[in-house]
């Protein structure tokens, strides 16, 4: 991301992080409930901001882990994860979600443990924060401890593989999508990364699904190839779904409206393969429908603030932390220069224009949907 959106979205940043994620509207739909977790460490115990989302009825139910990503910056800048598709998809199925923040991330107490250049401690380390939580979880009546998935997406994903070779009693499989961590300062970063993917695969019994697509900004078909090339040459069973281009970016698949398509069919066929539910059970979580996607323009580069038609300076410092988040997420406008944004939860084309046009009076329309400009002149 360019120096400029950093610093401009700054404040903002600091902004938000005197907001309690906690305070974010909780879906009643969803059954959505925010714990803190304990995790005891050797000087201290870490609390875990962690979100629940329990399907009716008193179970006990499936669980499903879903582990976040590391967006760009302080950790604790990041917000509470709330990935509505992922969570509505296995909750369809009768499963319990379960959405932690690892440790150093929002709300969750500790220090987010990046250890340098040690991609292989980096993963051990936010694995263990995944432990404690189905630690949790297990004691409760609700859950089904004996029947549990746990899918990561980015650093998430590259938690989820670490978290493989704990072999936890009761889980039956991983899925990565686009797993990894990105080093640009570390010396031969990428050989780095398959050859510890390699490492975790030595001590992993479990069978795990990996999504990655041809155009993903963080990790080219040569690195990710190079990841599940050493993964299953020592020993780890780990099916690829290469799916090729993905809109702007395929490190986005997970949280697109558009890639339900690739990895929903995927997804029940590894279910069913490992003996977890794969039928949908309880239709009533499908959510609400959403608008459609536009296609993309030749406007501008999204990244480009200057490029931004009718807003004034405090538009284009919302559109740059708008670029800070992570999709799914839209940006408005109003050729009066008011402007609106959302990113994450359900519909966020149709809440950022309701946002932009509390100004905009029904003028508003979309500037740019999650890595894309979709403005017409």
């Amino acid at each position: 991301m360019p120096s400029s959106i950093r610093m401009l979205a700054a404040g903002a940043a600091m902004a938000s992080l005197a907001l309690s994620a906690q305070a974010q509207e909780l879906s009643k739909e969803l059954n959505e409930t925010v714990v803190m977790i304990p995790k005891p460490g050797f000087l201290f115990t870490a609390q875990l901001e962690t979100t629940i989302f329990k399907p009716d009825g008193d179970g006990p139910f499936p669980i499903a882990v879903i582990n976040h990503g590391k967006a760009l910056g302080d950790p604790r800048f990041q917000e509470r994860s709330r990935p509505l598709r992922g969570v509505r998809f296995f909750m369809q199925r009768g499963y319990v979600v379960v959405v932690p923040m690892r440790q150093g991330f929002s709300n969750s107490t500790g220090t987010y443990m990046g250890v340098g250049c040690n991609i292989e401690s980096n993963g051990i380390a936010q694995a263990e924060d995944v432990r404690a939580v189905l630690d949790y979880m297990a004691s409760q009546p609700y859950a089904d401890r004996n029947n549990a998935l746990v899918v990561g997406q980015s650093h998430g994903g590259w938690t989820t593989l670490a978290f493989g070779a704990l072999n936890y009693p009761g889980v039956k499989g991983l899925v990565n999508f686009a797993g990894g961590l990105r080093q640009h300062g570390c010396a031969g970063w990428e050989g780095t990364l398959a050859r510890v993917a390699g490492g975790y695969a030595k001590g992993t019994i479990l069978p795990s699904l990996w999504f990655y697509g041809d155009n993903d900004s963080y990790f080219s078909p040569y690195l990710f190839r190079s990841m599940h090339e050493a993964y299953t040459a020592n020993g780890g069973k780990a099916t690829l779904i290469a799916f090729g281009k993905f809109g702007k970016d395929a490190h986005s698949l997970f949280a697109s409206q558009a890639g339900e398509r690739i990895w929903h069919p995927q997804m029940s066929k590894f279910l069913e393969a490992v003996g977890l539910p794969n039928e949908i059970v309880q239709p009533q979580y499908a959510g609400p429908p959403t608008m459609a996607t536009p296609p993309p323009t030749d406007f501008a580069p999204v990244d480009k603030l200057e490029a931004l038609p009718h807003v004034r300076d405090t538009g284009r410092k919302g559109y740059a932390t708008f670029l800070t988040r992570d999709p799914p997420r839209a940006f408005a406008i109003a050729p009066s220069g008011s402007w609106g944004w959302a990113s994450g939860g359900d519909d966020p084309l149709k809440r950022a224009l309701d946002s932009c046009n509390k100004h905009g009076k029904g003028t508003c329309r979309l500037y740019a949907v999650d890595d894309a400009v979709v403005w017409k002149d």
